[in-house]
């Protein structure tokens, strides 16, 4: 999968929530197909997904990044500060925020690339908790589709750190696979 990644290619994975469309975040031809794939808004933003903390390459502050590391890898995109506006195509209008995915995927802990990704379903549509469940076209105009089996298909929890660092604040935007439970008990653990 790194080889198509560095190579400009669009790939089709397992995730540990619903399958995923992604490709490297700064190959704006390769951001451009995805979109185009899905159906998506150009200026809708993505996420960027690593698979293991290591990879991780983002200036993360150390009060946001001891909270992160209590929660990921698993089922949560935070939205953080991007100050030195990295992965500029996944942040839509406002390159001063970065979503950032850390999955548990045993079976990809050897990727190294970083992915801009999204869920690989058309936009507004069901999420692929299956490979089948991928649209076709999708899966056609990927160049390379990864089989991980039936997944649990709730997305990704996302919350907002932006302002975790400077005063405590964190906001659920969407609720999804992690639980709010989880966050609180993950907080209290980091104050």
């Amino acid at each position: 999968m790194d080889d198509v990644l560095q190579a400009g290619g669009v790939v089709v994975f397992p995730a540990d929530t619903v399958y995923g469309l992604g490709c490297h975040p700064d190959e704006r031809d390769a951001v451009e197909r995805i979109y185009t794939l899905k159906g998506r808004p150009a200026d809708k933003p993505a996420a960027v997904m690593f698979f293991g903390w290591e990879a991780v390459d983002l200036e993360i502050a150390p009060r946001t990044r001891a909270l992160l590391e209590r929660l990921l890898p698993g089922p949560l995109t935070a939205l953080l500060p991007n100050p030195h506006a990295r992965y500029p195509l996944a942040c839509g209008p406002d390159p001063e925020t970065i979503g950032l995915r850390v999955p548990d995927v045993p079976m990809l802990a050897h990727v190294r690339s970083p992915l801009l990704q999204t869920s690989a379903n058309l936009a507004g549509e069901p999420d692929a908790r299956r490979l089948a469940d991928v649209p076709r076209t999708i899966r056609d105009g990927a160049d390379a589709v990864v089989d991980g089996g039936e997944l649990p298909g709730t997305p990704s929890t996302v919350i907002d750190l932006r302002r975790f660092e400077a005063a405590g604040a964190w906001v659920v935007v969407r609720q999804g696979a992690l639980e709010r439970a989880a966050i609180e008990r993950a907080v209290a653990r980091n104050s």
